[in-house]
């Protein structure tokens, strides 16, 4: 039986009160999450010569389909979204035209206020590797003369500096997808002291040169490679002599490599992800990629010189010391693109009316262009479809017609020519002439259908013995069919002749 309402034992309510001290911690920690949000003072900052690729590189970003390119400097925005804290914020994006006459305009995209806050892509296209030396030296001089014109605070540049040390040191790739606070995931959290302690030394050739920002260095339209191998026989140890030395290039520099594609979409959504991650911190969890030699992906800290000597036993024919421009050379017979189109230098027209009035009086006729009726050769005859007519019509030309000639094969005749070799398939010779006629054959006075009498064109249908496929002749019913259906076929050629005669009699009267 349960027990009643009365039995039951009282039940003790604890109410639990924070101290001060605890509710200042618990107001802080709040205070601080708050402040966590994506920070609006973020920008990216895109250098590369002309048809690099900048503009649609951004636009991809972007997500938009149809990039026009303006001129000078560039301003656009990439909306970022943290999914985790379910924030939104605007990343600023400067892209400074390839022209050296605007390379005055970089001090408004880079400046002493967003130094700390500005990370740079170096953009380098595919369809001329033979550039990539002059482009990258070039872009990196203007870079750092530019920085070296700055008045930033000392100290805050070491900071920079050595923060771009530290996340190299600190890098290491994230394997553990599960558990997001994996220790071996040091690229999601913020650097402490305890990963100073344990941090290895810069391995050999990298940061030789820190400007204290973060550089990424894009290959473009990596989807041209097909047309090298094609057009320029390019062959796999040239992508890897490429592409080491442009490793050991973004080495000393700190900088991270993307080959990437818009027109096949190749790590264009991978590059977004990983700028929100070095500039906003946000996870980033894909590995390097160097397989496919046009979706190459190096994040900053994970290369070294022992990895890029892995490409060197494919180099046959060149070593990795070799001058670059050596072994991607410029082709010569490659046209350079120029904007201007050739300026055509027309004559003046005087003295061109000048001329021709001179070639006209020295009874010349003025230069004509060749043109396909002018050179064809004058046969005498005007069209091949007509032919000359017998001498008792050649006084009206409206009466040549193929027809009327026995030797042309228009349609007509055509037919002619298949009715008489009926007549003459397995015939004899003339001398078995009296054999056809014992058997009701044709004979040479008797009158038929096939006589010269009864037809204009009789002198198509010639007399002939006819036998069957064993030699004997041929029997009176088949005969006699045969010579039916002959005789039926020319008198309606006949008719037909007679017809056309009339018709063009007529109109040669009009």
């Amino acid at each position: 039986m349960p027990p009643s309402i009365a039995s039951t034992k009282p039940i003790l309510i604890i109410f639990f009160f924070p101290s001060r001290q605890t509710r200042s911690s618990i107001l802080s920690e709040v205070q601080t999450q708050s402040n966590t949000k994506l920070p609006s003072n973020k920008s990216v900052l895109v250098l590369g010569d002309n048809a690099s690729g900048k503009t649609t590189l951004i636009a991809k970003l972007q997500g938009v389909e149809d990039p026009k390119k303006g001129s000078g400097l560039e301003y656009a925005y990439i909306d970022v979204r943290d999914e985790y804290r379910d924030d939104v914020t605007r990343l600023s994006v400067w892209i400074l035209d390839g022209d050296p006459g605007h390379n005055n305009l970089l001090k408004f995209a880079l400046n002493e206020q967003n130094f700390p806050h500005t990370l740079v892509i170096l953009t380098l296209s595919m369809t001329t590797p033979w550039s990539w030396v002059d482009q990258l030296q070039h872009w990196m001089k203007i870079l750092d003369d530019h920085i070296a014109g700055l008045k930033i605070d000392p100290e805050e540049k070491q900071q920079c500096q050595a923060r771009l040390t530290t996340e190299w040191q600190n890098y290491c790739e994230t394997i553990d997808d599960l558990d997001p606070g994996s220790p071996i995931k040091r690229t999601n959290r913020l650097p402490s002291v305890d990963d100073e302690l344990d941090a290895l030394p810069l391995p050999e050739g990298v940061l030789t040169t820190n400007l204290g920002l973060d550089v990424v260095v894009v290959v473009t339209k990596t989807d041209y490679m097909t047309t090298l191998e094609k057009e320029l026989d390019y062959r796999d140890e040239h992508f890897d002599f490429m592409q080491q030395w442009i490793r050991r290039f973004c080495l000393m520099y700190g900088a991270s490599l993307f080959y990437t594609s818009v027109k096949e979409d190749k790590n264009c959504d991978l590059l977004y992800k990983y700028l929100t991650h070095r500039i906003y911190g946000l996870p980033f969890r894909t590995p390097a990629l160097v397989v496919e030699k046009d979706a190459v992906l190096i994040p900053a800290g994970w290369d070294n010189m022992k990895k890029i000597s892995i490409l060197y036993e494919n180099m046959q024919s060149c070593k990795p010391d070799d001058y670059y421009n050596d072994i991607i050379a410029q082709p010569p017979s490659r046209k350079t693109v120029s904007n201007r189109e050739s300026e055509i230098q027309t004559e003046d027209e005087q003295s061109f009316l000048a001329r021709q009035q001179q070639l006209l009086q020295q009874g010349q006729s003025p230069a004509r262009g060749e043109s396909p009726l002018r050179s064809q050769p004058n046969n005498g005859t005007k069209s091949t479809q007509r032919t000359p007519v017998a001498a008792g019509a050649q006084g009206s030309p409206k009466k040549v017609d193929g027809k009327l000639t026995p030797g042309t094969q228009s349609g007509e005749g055509v037919l002619a020519n298949f009715f008489n070799s009926l007549l003459h398939k397995k015939s004899v010779s003339p001398g078995s002439a009296a054999a056809a006629a014992a058997a009701g054959g044709v004979t040479g006075t008797g009158s038929s259908p096939l006589s010269a009498s009864s037809s204009p064109v009789s002198s198509l249908s010639p007399r002939v013995s006819v036998l069957n496929g064993t030699g004997e002749p041929v029997s009176a019913n088949d005969k006699l069919s045969m010579r039916t259906d002959a005789a039926l076929e020319l008198d309606r050629l006949a008719r037909s002749v007679k017809k056309d005669l009339d018709i063009s009699a007529t109109q040669s009267d009009c």
